[in-house]
């Protein structure tokens, strides 16, 4: 009975570390170096990040005119302009940052509005067909807390099929 009690301890107090039992090796304690992790890979920074011409020319330009190629438009052209915006009534404000898209001969475009040259900044969005002036600015993605590559390429994908310039229904 008196080997029963000697085996049976009692858990160590919080805080005190247990003593191992007679006979038993301890199991080395990591070291000040073992304990610190393999320094963590540092991402990347955004595609988003980048300055603001430097983004719309090398990401989303290219990414643009790839989502609607796959669409079924082939004689895109997509160029990153500052002008006036051609809109009735706001001729007179001043310039901003511009994709513009066209096709079908020149005869459909969008465009899209920075005016802060930041893509996380105010943006707005036209449409126009035939040729003629716009005559509505849109909202373009005001409800999205941050603006991304992808967002930036579904919005103008998904605007220009409601307005049925893609597929119809």
């Amino acid at each position: 009975m008196v080997e029963e009690s000697s085996e049976k301890q009692a858990p160590p107090a919080a805080g005190k570390k247990a003593k191992p039992a007679p006979g038993a090796t301890e199991a080395a304690a990591p070291t000040g170096a073992e304990k610190t992790a393999a320094p963590k890979k540092e991402k990347p920074p955004a595609v988003e990040a980048k300055p603001f011409a430097d983004f719309i020319d090398r990401d989303y330009l290219p990414a643009l005119t790839q989502a609607l190629a796959a669409q079924g438009i082939t004689d895109l052209q997509v160029t990153l302009e500052r002008s006036k915006i051609a809109i009735k009534g706001l001729e007179n404000e001043p310039e901003c940052s511009q994709v513009i898209g066209r096709w079908n001969g020149g005869k459909r475009q969008f465009n899209v509005y920075f005016f802060d040259d930041n893509i996380q900044g105010q943006r707005a969005l036209s449409c126009i067909d035939l040729g003629t002036i716009a005559s509505t600015l849109e909202p373009f993605l005001i409800d999205e807390r941050k603006i991304t590559l992808d967002l930036l390429v579904s919005g103008v994908v998904l605007r220009l099929n409601s307005q049925k310039w893609l597929l119809r229904n």
